[in-house]
């Protein structure tokens, strides 16, 4: 991707590059599973796949790949889609982009008590501090681990914020994907 930002690591610069594709693909769209993978060893192991990726003439010897993977059922909730995935060995990580909502923290003091999940989605879009974002979460096998948010309403490649605590939950959740 041309106009990602160079970062110095490369899981930061997978985590932008797929914020960077998912953007390309506008708002509203449903959840992104990717492998990422070793460059360096998917040139040596799947010339094929490297060059149909556009990697077999680059210059960069080390960094991540992201290869998205099938498309995740709409019909399942996100947390027992994850619950059954298992990578194989070459894959040195994964990341997933999802919408949701958001709210800002002073807004959890008026959360209503005893409201089930349905009814506080409803809450939550219906709240006139919401916020559309954006996330795009990584891990690596090894723990590594970063994340990239995009407010929709500042939809800009300069505002979006990156680090590796952001989104914890979702992180461990796609960081299980690697346990045994």
């Amino acid at each position: 991707m041309s106009n990602t930002p160079m970062a110095a690591n490369p899981l930061t610069r997978a985590v932008l590059e797929i914020d960077e594709y998912a953007s390309g693909l506008g708002w509203d769209q449903p959840a992104r599973l990717f492998a990422l993978v070793d460059t360096a060893r998917l040139r040596t192991q799947e010339p094929a796949l490297a060059a149909q990726l556009g990697l077999a003439d680059e210059q960069e010897t080390s960094g991540l790949t992201p290869i998205e993977q099938e498309e995740i059922p709409s019909n399942q909730p996100l947390d027992e889609f994850l619950a059954t995935i298992a990578w194989p060995d070459a894959v040195a990580g994964c990341a997933l982009t999802v919408e949701r909502l958001m709210l800002p923290p002073s807004a959890e003091a008026q959360v209503p008590e005893g409201l089930n999940e349905a009814k506080l989605a409803q809450w939550v879009a219906g709240h006139p501090e919401r916020q559309e974002v954006r996330m795009t979460v990584a891990v690596l096998r090894g723990g590594g681990r970063d994340a990239a948010v995009r407010l929709r309403e500042k939809d800009a490649a300069t505002e979006v914020l990156t680090g590796s605590a952001l989104v914890p939950g979702l992180a461990d959740a796609l960081a299980a994907t690697f346990e045994d």
